[in-house]
């Protein structure tokens, strides 16, 4: 006989939360945030740390992906397409970074961009039996083409060149979108595979804590931070939407995920 359904404590929690009105999810994803934010306020002293957080986060996800390529031989259940876009946006992040501010986050993006080279080589060649095409299926101009259209008409203002401002405005906007064809994948395959999953939510958190930073400067400077003088173009505030977009992209599959993996515990838990 297998264990009784519900005993394990996580998974009553979250069938509760699952039965809970909608009205009450949102309070509570929002009371959960909120108290986020505030032990991130008083954790992080500089707010230089917050994205030197969010790309370790980014990058232990990508790593998540690598080991799963090479020790269960398999890429079912990954969007090439969203490792394409990871691969040209964490590329044009690093040539702006390379030459403007050598620092932690050039060495950081140099190992997200090595580690997602790897894991689009893998799918390409290594493993590319098991990839699903017809399941990958957003257009990728879809995304790029008015990721560049933004980055030409809203970008930062400083005294590097131009092209290199406007080469990280699109980065900046590739990568809040950059995730769609992998949420796209797994619609059409009406599942979440494990290791993608990790790979996803890590890109979630990442992006919260990248959200955390903005919103903990909109909220000491009074609402200033967005649209100070000489950023060009409401650069700061296109910036801190690009980050919202893709943090409700997340979160919304964060939910998705944990449900599913809610119900696949129960089922996993029922009498055999």
């Amino acid at each position: 006989m297998g264990t009784k359904r519900g005993s394990s404590r996580v998974s009553v929690l979250f069938e509760r939360l699952r039965k809970m009105p909608m009205k009450v999810k949102i309070f509570c994803g929002a009371l959960l945030a909120v108290c986020a934010l505030v032990a991130l306020k008083f954790t992080f002293r500089s707010h230089y740390y917050y994205f030197i957080a969010s790309e370790a986060i980014h990058v232990a996800g990508i790593i998540a992906l690598v080991y799963k390529l090479f020790a269960l031989k398999t890429c079912s259940g990954l969007s090439l397409k969203t490792q394409e876009l990871t691969a040209l946006f964490v590329a044009a992040r690093l040539c702006c970074s390379t030459l403007t501010e050598a620092n932690i986050h050039t060495v950081l993006d140099l190992i997200s961009l090595s580690s997602t080279l790897v894991v689009i080589w893998m799918i390409r060649f290594k493993l590319k039996s098991s990839y699903i095409k017809e399941l990958d299926n957003t257009k990728l101009y879809f995304v790029v083409v008015p990721a560049a259209i933004a980055a030409i008409l809203v970008h930062p203002y400083t005294n590097h060149w131009r092209l290199v401002r406007i080469v990280w405005a699109f980065s900046l906007y590739l990568e809040a979108v950059s995730v769609v064809p992998q949420l796209r994948f797994m619609q059409n395959a009406k599942m979440v595979e494990t290791f993608t999953g990790y790979y996803v939510f890590a890109l979630g958190v990442s992006r919260f804590m990248a959200l955390a930073y903005w919103i903990i400067q909109i909220y000491e400077s009074g609402g200033t931070y967005l649209f100070l003088a000489g950023s060009g173009y409401f650069w700061f505030l296109a910036a801190f939407v690009a980050e919202m977009v893709q943090s409700f992209i997340l979160a919304d599959f964060c939910y998705y995920y944990m449900k599913s993996f809610v119900q696949g515990q129960l089922l996993r838990k029922m009498p055999v």
